[in-house]
């Protein structure tokens, strides 16, 4: 009983958890090896039942059978004499029984206690990982966008008049910017006047009259550049679409 409210409450509370899936097929599994030892112990139990009306039957039987007269006293204590039936028929019981080997008795309640233990330290480890990696997530992306602040940082407080000097910073710094985007996967998505609107990767925000008759249902011009990160879009591309 205490195992199987056990695992309901592990199925239970594991329910919401993050990774709930993995955590309730293991939750029952557990449920699943529970029920099956409590099946072993009681098959074990009926054996032994068995036995013992067996052995209660054969000495019933022996003592039916019994060949030694109305005065018969066998017991420990027998005098009917070396060929005495029924002390022949106990001997040959008591080694049966001696012969029999000796089932080794577990404790599965113990045995399960320690498992779901083992199963709950488990999870409440893997909580604290998961919660731990989804505070640090973007750790690796601040440490190497800090330079870009550190380099604007820097114009700011040696403004120059030079117009051509703060362009030529400008650029230096938005060429570095766009290295390091494109070393963590980041990618511009390719999208230029005349192309086919593709809703996967497209986001149409107007409609225009078509500057000539090869623009109707294409892409006249792009207002915002869209990105992909590795397979996925991270942002779509905002285009005006000529009818």
């Amino acid at each position: 009983m205490f195992g199987t409210t056990a695992c309901r409450f592990a199925t239970r509370s594991l329910t919401g958890c993050p990774v709930s899936s993995r955590f309730t097929k293991l939750a029952l599994t557990l449920q699943s090896l529970f029920d099956k030892q409590i099946r072993t112990m009681n098959d074990q139990n009926k054996t032994a039942e068995k036995k013992v009306d067996e052995q209660n039957t054969t000495a019933e039987t022996g003592s039916e059978d019994c060949t030694c007269g109305p005065d018969c006293t066998c017991g420990p204590d027998c005098k009917c004499g070396p060929d005495c039936h029924c002390k022949l028929e106990n001997n040959k019981a008591e080694e049966a029984i001696e012969s029999e080997p000796v089932e080794e008795v577990v404790d599965y309640q113990e045995k399960y206690l320690r498992l779901y233990a083992e199963f709950d330290n488990f999870r409440k480890r893997t909580m604290r990982e998961r919660v731990d990696l989804i505070r640090t997530a973007s750790q690796d992306v601040i440490v190497t966008m800090l330079p870009l602040l550190d380099d604007f940082t820097r114009a700011k407080e040696n403004g120059s008049d030079d117009i051509q000097v703060m362009k030529e910073g400008m650029a230096l710094i938005h060429t570095k910017l766009e290295s390091t985007l494109s070393s963590k996967g980041l990618k511009l998505m390719e999208v230029k006047s005349g192309d086919d609107f593709n809703v996967d990767f497209h986001e149409a925000i107007t409609n225009i009259p078509a500057p000539s008759p090869k623009l109707k249902g294409k892409v006249v011009d792009v207002v915002e550049n869209g990105y992909i990160l590795g397979d996925k879009v991270l942002r779509y591309a905002k285009v005006v679409i000529g009818q």
